[in-house]
This record gives structure tokens, sequence and C-alpha cells, in this order.
């Protein structure tokens, strides 16, 4: 299942992500991580240091190796230089897996072990001076929007992808990429305008949307959050003195965190879960494509020189069956 947590700056979908990585990990599941937030919190929640935590290559800088290797041989694609963003896959090209060793995963993840088990972790990595002035966002978090319109994953694996803050992420087709959205809103008016925002712009894309409620405190929190999102708030999490030390550096071990939290995390896994069997691999290729065309008519066009409609494949649809036809790897 992929994954994905949102929320407004300060919400705490960092920490929230980081407990469902670990949570996931405990359980022995097959987890990549993406640290998809600019400001690159994730790999300090999940207790790298700040060395280590600097030391995560960049996916972004790895943009090139990726196109090439995702491209395969996919006749519609006559380069790696004419692949953008959201080229989709078609046959020929070559399917990212969750459990497998690739050329990806080579340059541009790292396995972070846990108290209970590891995981991989990916990070679209920070702005630098080159890109001061003159680079958006959005570039960065382009390879980790190529690597998803390329992933086929199956029942009991899972890419978390922690997001950047607010409403961003609709600047790109990335927030159809999900099976399921977890927002994490605080109880209080500026918590739920991420919601709100959310909701309007996911409408015509069916994405699934549940609120996580954090920094909840009492009954006066979560009657306003769920007088506010109704439905949609799945569970509240409160005060965490294990999160609170985790912050601090010297986090215990995982199996201490307080039970009505380790009580939240079962059941996101579990709504998690329930969505593997309404993903709709056909929708998902088809939003795929439309956000493709949106862009090659925007600025992807202009940009490589060449009609970029022309790298869609009608035939093809992402799934499960389509990975075990996908392009051998390099030898």
């Amino acid at each position: 299942m992929k994954i994905a947590f949102v929320g407004k700056g300060g919400s705490g979908k960092t920490t929230l992500s980081s407990l469902f990585i670990r949570h996931l990990a405990a359980q022995q599941a097959h987890v990549v991580a993406v640290d998809a937030d600019i400001n690159q919190h994730l790999g300090a929640a999940l207790g790298l240091d700040e060395q280590e935590a600097g030391e995560l290559p960049a996916m972004g800088a790895h943009l090139p190796l990726i196109k090439e290797y995702l491209r395969g041989t996919n006749p519609r694609i006559t380069s790696a230089e004419k692949m953008i963003k959201t080229t989709p896959p078609g046959e020929g090209s070559r399917l990212l897996r969750v459990r497998e060793d690739n050329p990806v995963y080579d340059a541009c993840a790292r396995t972070v072990r846990l108290d209970d088990g590891q995981i991989r972790l990916m990070a679209t990595g920070p702005f630098t001076e080159s890109d001061l002035g003159v680079a958006c966002y959005h570039s960065k978090v382009g390879a980790v929007e190529l690597c998803l319109n390329h992933l086929v994953d199956g029942p009991d694996e899972y890419v978390v992808v922690d997001m950047t803050a607010g409403s961003d992420s609709f600047a790109s087709g990335m927030f159809t990429r999900f099976d399921m959205t977890f927002l994490v809103a605080e109880p209080t008016r500026k918590g739920v305008s991420v919601y709100r925002q959310y909701l309007d712009y996911a409408r015509d894309f069916g994405v699934a949307l549940k609120v996580v409620g954090n920094k909840i405190q009492g009954p006066d929190d979560l009657g306003f959050l769920r007088d506010e999102v109704g439905d949609d708030l799945l569970v509240a999490v409160g005060h965490s003195d294990w999160v609170r030390s985790m912050e601090k550096g010297r986090p215990p071990r995982f199996a201490e965190l307080e039970e009505p939290n380790r009580a939240a995390l079962r059941t996101l896994r579990q709504a998690a879960d329930a969505s593997y069997a309404r993903r709709d691999w056909v929708r998902y290729t088809r939003q795929m494509v439309h956000f493709h065309l949106k862009n090659a008519e925007s600025w992807g066009n202009a940009k490589t020189g060449v009609d970029l409609a022309a790298q869609v494949d009608p035939d093809f649809v992402l799934g499960e069956q389509a990975a075990q036809f996908s392009a051998p790897q390099p030898a």
C-alpha cells in the first residue's frame, strides 16, 4: 500500500509518519519510507543523528539514473532526457518493487535499523546553495513522483511518504498516487483548514482521505474535530512522553510507546490494509496519464522539444500483473 501523511506545518505529520513506520517495522512488514518534505526531518524522527541524516542521498541528484533505469526498453521513450516527472510506464519500462534490490535503491535508499526491524529510507534532498533563487520545490519531488508512477506494491508491502506541508502537493499529480492519505490535524481552525483544502481538491479524483487528530488534550478537542471533519476522523492521538523523549534524541524502545497511541497506530494500519481491496489500477493508470498530458501541454513539450503525449502506451495498465513483464534489470 502507498500511504501519504499530510498536514499543515507543525501538525506533527512527520512524527506520526515515523511512528507508523516504526509500527510497521515492528510487525516485520516490508517498508520503503520517503521523506518528500523539503525540511527533511523524517530521518531524525527515525533515530538518525544529524550526520547520518545529512548523508542520506538526494533522489533529485540521481534523477538521470532513475530515468535511465525506469525507461528500460520502452520504445515510446527515445532517451532519458525526454522523460519528465509524470512520464508513465509502458511496455518495456522497468517497474520498481518494494522488496527487490535495484540500481535506484542502491543509489537513493539507505537501510535504517529500528528496534524490531528495518526499513529502506529515501529522501528528496534539501535545497542546495545552487538552488536558491532559481529552483522550485517541486523540481525536487519530481523524482519521487516518477518512482511512484513506476512502483508496484502488493500485500504486506508499504510505501510511506511524508509529504510537504500544507496543500503544496496539489501542484503536481502526486496527491493521487496513494491508496490512503492520512491528514494530521490539530484541533484548531488552522488545523482543519488544510483538511478542507484537501477535501475540495481531491474530491474529483477518488482520493481516500482520513483525518488523524493530533495534540488532543481532552473531550473538547476531540469534539471540535468531530464537528469539523465528521466521519473522516479516524483516530486521535494524545500526549506522548515517548515522543517527547524521541524529540530530545533519547527515545526508549518502541515497545514502551503508550498503549493508547499503539492502539491508534493499529487503527491506521487497519485502514491502510483495507484500502488494498479497493485499489483500482485502471483508474490509477488513467490519472497518471491525465496529469502527464497536462504537464506535457503546460511545459513539458517546450522543455523537451518533443510531443510527450506520444509516450503514453494506450494498452498498458500498471499493476501486479504488469510487474511480471517489465524489462529485466541491466546486467
